[in-house]
């Protein structure tokens, strides 16, 4: 039995060996030789393996800001109120692109508060966004797609208008919108020109005749006092329409940059009556965590109606602006 098992050993052996020694005196000419996709380069007695390269479609990434501000006050000659205020932002993106498709996709959240001592209702919130905008195309030619794309915005918490009634000694406040109240959810199709220049640079601007905006006011009381527009009642408040959106992310120097984008809506039957939606960040960067963040955000919607300080409600424009020095981290 042992001679039998070494007899099958050592033909194993020379059944393995041989193919090696048989090939020993063989000269290799070819300086490259693909296997399995990858490269073997031979490079003098080495031998480098290089992978053939991975064509990545997607692209993503995101930044998160948080900004802080503390005033603390005891015994204060000059007067004054200690205070304490908090700033947060997140914004994340993700791109597909392969062959004669596109896909983008953005995503914006901001919160912000205000504590004040010595006020009736001390902490205030002063900054509520969630932004989504996702756009697909399909490339036309070189620069221009067919795109259809989804834009929705919304806030988090409850809304309010703090107030003083004439011969109150103390602030009130009356809720005026709340998640989802109102909520904004347009859905267009039309042409998108896109370019990129310089490094990580894009303008697109997108022509949109067939669109469809949704108001929406889930809030039961301030749908049935038709607040932003709805039917008295109502929970959604459709309309059909033309838009024109633009957006623009662009280094305009070595620490500066800037994103902006607007959105035009008129509705068909009323034509010529424009809902404005702009926003700009520019991110001015001290160092890879230090950075100052200036924000605008302005609305225009002829049917929201904005309380007035002589209790009037009219038509007026929203703006927001926001300078946030904090922390900012790239992922």
């Amino acid at each position: 039995m042992r001679q039998i098992l070494f007899i099958l050993s050592l033909a194993s052996f020379f059944l393995t060996a041989f193919p090696v020694i048989a090939q020993e005196d063989q000269i290799i000419r070819a300086d490259t030789v693909i296997i399995s996709g990858d490269t073997l380069v031979m490079i003098g007695d080495s031998l480098i393996i290089e992978p053939t390269p991975i064509e990545l479609y997607w692209e993503s990434g995101g930044n998160f800001t948080l900004s802080i501000q503390q005033v603390a006050l005891s015994n204060w000659a000059a007067g004054g109120a200690s205070s304490f205020a908090l700033n947060t932002g997140l914004q994340l993106f993700a791109s597909y692109k392969k062959d004669k498709k596109i896909w983008d996709t953005k995503l914006t959240v901001n919160y912000g508060i205000n504590r004040q001592g010595g006020r009736a209702y001390p902490t205030r919130k002063t900054n509520d966004n969630f932004i989504f905008i996702s756009k697909y195309g399909r490339e036309l030619t070189e620069k221009i797609y067919l795109s259809t794309q989804i834009d929705a915005r919304t806030q988090l918490l409850e809304g309010y208008r703090y107030f003083r009634p004439a011969g109150a000694e103390q602030e009130n406040r009356n809720r005026i919108s709340d998640l989802l109240s109102p909520g904004y959810v347009q859905s267009s199709t039309g042409l998108n020109y896109q370019v990129e220049y310089g490094t990580n640079n894009k303008f697109s601007a997108i022509f949109s005749p067939f669109t469809g905006r949704f108001t929406i006011v889930l809030d039961d009381s301030l749908s049935n006092a038709g607040a932003f527009g709805v039917v008295p009642g109502e929970k959604v408040r459709p309309e059909a329409g033309i838009s024109v959106g633009s957006s623009i992310d662009t280094q305009l120097m070595e620490n500066i940059r800037w994103k902006a984008d607007i959105n035009l809506f008129s509705n068909y039957e009323r034509l010529g009556n424009v809902v404005v939606n702009f926003n700009s960040v520019i991110n001015l960067r001290v160092n890879q965590y230090i950075t100052t963040r200036i924000e605008t955000v302005m609305i225009y919607d002829e049917s929201v109606f904005i309380e007035q300080d002589d209790g009037t409600a009219s038509r007026a424009i929203q703006l927001q602006n926001l300078i946030n020095f904090g922390i900012a981290i790239d992922f």
